[in-house]
């Protein structure tokens, strides 16, 4: 069940959401806010991916064939995270 939340803004920061919206970027400024969260939930995501494979590869370093397969796999499933946000940011 959705839940609402009260941020509190900046004059600047309502401004360039409201630029955004302004643009055609976005349709409202929940929709804004929402990618935003997105990108932040991604970043957080790739950035726990990043030292779970530090941690694991230290104490098992692999060879350059197999890492080089699992880059151009991940690069790969970042690309199709990005096709499916902007599909879902032109339906929303």
């Amino acid at each position: 069940m959705p839940l609402q939340i009260a941020v509190r803004l900046s004059d600047a920061e309502v401004e360039k959401l409201d630029a955004l919206l302004a643009a055609g970027r976005y349709p409202s400024r929940a929709a804004a806010v929402r990618a935003g969260l997105e990108l932040l939930f991604r970043e957080e995501r790739e950035r726990e991916i990043v030292e779970a494979y530090r941690r694991g590869y230290g104490e098992h370093p692999m060879e350059p064939a197999i890492l080089r397969a699992g880059l151009l796999a991940g690069a790969a499933l970042i690309r199709q995270d990005e096709e499916q946000l902007a599909r879902e940011r032109q339906s929303s």
